[in-house]
Order: C-alpha cells, then sequence, then structure tokens
C-alpha cells in the first residue's frame, strides 16, 4: 500500500492485513470497551452490548457495517493530511455569475479563508454549484484539500461532471458506495457523506450539500463524520434551499453565518404549486383507469413531447402508476425508479440523455438533480411522506433551464394538508424576496449606466 492512499485517510484493517503499512503510519484503536460503554471509532456510535456481541468476549459496529466490519479484532490505520499537492488547479469554467450570486460567492471565499462555518440557503435553481467555484478555487491555489459532500450518490454523479469541467487540469476523486474504481489521493474530492467515515483531518475545506437530505438530516453517525474529516482549523459550509429549524436556530444564535440567495440563476421566479382535488385518484390506478385531469395533462405531452417526472408515495404504486399511463398512452415511453433500484442510476441517466420522456418515482428524485425543462406531477401529494421541504424541493425540479423557466408543478390531492399549504406558503414568501432582490438589481444597473 502507498502512503497517499493513507493521507488523510482511516482504513480498517486485521493485524495480517497491516503487515506492510508505511513506517509513517499511526495505528488507532478501532473500538472503545469498557464496562459501561462499547463505542465505534470509525462512526462514533455507542453500541448494545447485547447487538455487538462477538465469540471470544470481542465486539464489533453494527451501525457503519456497510463500509466493511470494524471490530475489536481491527485496528484504524491513519497518516496525517501533508496537502502533498502538485496538480493544475486553474478554473476553467467560463460562465459568469449574476451580481447577486458574485455576492454570495465572495462572501464564501470570506468564509473559507476565515477557516468558518457557514450556510448558504438559496433557492433551488439558484445555481449553488457554481457559486461555490470561486472558493473552491481560491482554496485549491493555497494548497488546501476540499471535499464537497452530498448524502446521496444521484447528487454526487450530478456535481461529478460539472466540477470536472470547472477544473479539467485536476484530477477529481468521486466516492460512493456503487463506484468500483479504487480510492484515488485528489486534492478535490466529491463523496457521499457516508463516505467521509473513511476519512480524519483530511479536508481544509469541507462542504455539505442538500444538508437536510435524509439520509444526513438527524443522523448522528454523519454529523460524527464531518466533525471527524475536517482539520481542527477548517472551514464548513452548508448548502441547501430548504433550511432545517436546526440550522436557522445556529444562525439566530449567530454561531453559524448566513448567505441568502431567493433568486434563481436565470432570474426568474420559483414556479407555483397548483394543487387538484382528486380523492379517489389511487382507487382509479387500481381499477386501471387514469384520472380525468391527469389524462388531459399527458395528452397535452404526447402532442408537444414535453418531459416530466411523476412523484409517488409509495414504492409498491409506481409499477401500476406507470402501467396504467402506459396503456392510455403507448407513443410515451417512461421507467420507474426508487432508491433501492439496482438500475436507478442508469434510469436517472436514461432520463438526463432523454432516451425517455418521464419517470414515475418516489422521493428519491426531490432534489439535487436537474432535468432541463420538466414539469412535475405529484400523486398523492397529501400523504405523510411529502414533508413541507420535499415538497419545496419537488416543484423546484421545475422551471430550471434558462430556455424554459416556467415549467409546470401540478399536486394531486384527496384534501389540503398542512405541509402542502406550508410548501406553498414557502414559495410564495420566496417569490416576493426574489422579486424584490430583481427590482433592486434592476435599478443598480440602471443607475450603473447612466
Amino acid at each position: 500500500m502507498q502512503a497517499e492512499e493513507l493521507y488523510g485517510r482511516q482504513l480498517c484493517l486485521t493485524p495480517a492485513e497491516a503487515r506492510e503499512m508505511p513506517a509513517t503510519t499511526v495505528k488507532l484503536p478501532s473500538m472503545q470497551v469498557t464496562k459501561t460503554l462499547i463505542q465505534c471509532c470509525r462512526c462514533g456510535s455507542d453500541l448494545n452490548r447485547q447487538l455487538a456481541q462477538l465469540p471470544a468476549a470481542q465486539f464489533y459496529c453494527y451501525q457503519c457495517l456497510t463500509l466493511g466490519r470494524v471490530s475489536t479484532l481491527t485496528s484504524l490505520y491513519h497518516i496525517p493530511e501533508p496537502n502533498k499537492f502538485k496538480a493544475d488547479t486553474t478554473l476553467t469554467w467560463t460562465g459568469q455569475l449574476t451580481a447577486a450570486q458574485a455576492t454570495c460567492a465572495a462572501e464564501l471565499q470570506q468564509h473559507f479563508s476565515k477557516r468558518e462555518q457557514h450556510l448558504l440557503w438559496a433557492v433551488t435553481g439558484a445555481g449553488k454549484t457554481e457559486m461555490l467555484f470561486p472558493g473552491i478555487a481560491w482554496a485549491l491555489a493555497q494548497g488546501w484539500r476540499v471535499a464537497l459532500a452530498s448524502p446521496r450518490v444521484d447528487v454526487c454523479l450530478e456535481l461529478y461532471p460539472r466540477l470536472q469541467a470547472a477544473f479539467a487540469h485536476l484530477p477529481i476523486a468521486l466516492l460512493h458506495g456503487h463506484n468500483p474504481a479504487p480510492y484515488q489521493y485528489c486534492q478535490l474530492t466529491i463523496c457521499t457523506t457516508h463516505q467521509l467515515l473513511r476519512f480524519r483531518a483530511a479536508f481544509d475545506v469541507l462542504i455539505i450539500d442538500e444538508v437536510d437530505a435524509f439520509p444526513f438530516a438527524a443522523n448522528p453517525r454523519l454529523a460524527y463524520a464531518v466533525k471527524q474529516a475536517r482539520k481542527p482549523e477548517s472551514a464548513l459550509l452548508y448548502l441547501t434551499a430548504t433550511p432545517s429549524q436546526a440550522l436557522l436556530k445556529q444562525v439566530r444564535h449567530r454561531t453559524l453565518s448566513i448567505s441568502y440567495l431567493p433568486l434563481r440563476f436565470h432570474q426568474h421566479l420559483l414556479p407555483p404549486i397548483r394543487v387538484s382535488l382528486q380523492p379517489r385518484w389511487w382507487a382509479q390506478f387500481q381499477q386501471g383507469h387514469l384520472p380525468t385531469k391527469l389524462r388531459r395533462w399527458l395528452q397535452q405531452y404526447v402532442t408537444v413531447h414535453q418531459r416530466f417526472l411523476i412523484f409517488v408515495p409509495r414504492i409498491t404504486q409506481l409499477a401500476v402508476v406507470q402501467q396504467v399511463i402506459a396503456t392510455a398512452f403507448p407513443t410515451l415511453k417512461g421507467l420507474t425508479v426508487h432508491a433501492a433500484d439496482a438500475q436507478r442510476l442508469e434510469k436517472v441517466q436514461a432520463m438526463r440523455t432523454q432516451q425517455v420522456q418521464y419517470l414515475v418515482t418516489t422521493t428519491i428524485l426531490e432534489r439535487g438533480v436537474t432535468f432541463p425543462g420538466i414539469d412535475v406531477i405529484v400523486l398523492g401529494a397529501d400523504d405523510a411522506v411529502f414533508s413541507t421541504a420535499a415538497l419545496v424541493q419537488i416543484a423546484g425540479r421545475a422551471g430550471r433551464s434558462a430556455q424554459r423557466p416556467t415549467g409546470l408543478v401540478r399536486m394531486v390531492v384527496s384534501h389540503y394538508t398542512r405541509p402542502l399549504k406550508a410548501a406553498q406558503r414557502q414559495i410564495k414568501q420566496v417569490n416576493r424576496k426574489g422579486r424584490r432582490l430583481r427590482a433592486k438589481m434592476s435599478t443598480l444597473s440602471a443607475t450603473t449606466e447612466v
């Protein structure tokens, strides 16, 4: 094993596997075991003694088992991060930020330089990724190590080509559970938040995208992973369009600074949520029939070849909905996709490359993926699975293209719910702020021209 494979990393190995470790390797315990406590040193979990029990008075961690087994029979091996980089860190992105985006980007770079914690709250489609480029470029030029982590594989796969294009001369590591490629020591890493459990004091700048999304939200192991993966003196940036109350509380208490952008990159507002009351929509699907309004919408999509997403509350509903649509409109080509779908990544890619016109999906595609120019339909938006944040994020899938910035968002319900009303209210509030910002920018532009 090469030393650079352990720079800022922690690998769990048995004594036999660790025989040829580099001389600079630090050996660390993988478990802390006392009479009253069993704790995993990789994920920080306090473990139930009975559940963690192995033969011969040994123990293992069942909480981070998907990353390989940590037990009292193994140790963690680590080499402190030396920031040993020689790659070309030139920013090759040739796009241009709007005035509002540039303001946020400058604030991010400032907080990176001060190694502070910061929140970027920007509406869906505001161009959060592009706003990161100047700050990341600055950090890389300092010789710092940078990571951009997301709770979801789909988001990582969306970010990777965009970062590759922005830093064309820089090798970038892409780490997630479905990637068979071997680990590569890089100055810039894109990974799922679970992969952070493999790092220790590695990153000078750590960016967490979609910080309010499952499985990161309310997962203490992933919060522990973020803390462990950062250097003691480092910058931490949270990105989201729908911040949690916990994050906003930190902002109110001034323990977390904030940049806020309520306007999309193309200067258009978020599409409003249009609600259609259809109490028996699911019963109709079970009988092999399309609800009348949905049939009308789909007929329009046949005529104009408009692409769209259909969200449903349950995995068990996917095939039924797709089959009824396929029977009624055989020329509409679509697929179903959900989190546990073995072909999930391929199906999302098929939608990206326009091989299919629509996907019937669960909340797995509520955020972090961009299909330009689509409309959105949510069946059963009154179901408890759709939180306010989820509905806002789903609505944000529409209107993301400058060529078609005003997509339609339609939600079918049996009755209105508090989360649905709150989502409508939140979008209206953001749009009011967006109008004010747009008017202010227009006034400043006119003044400058004069």
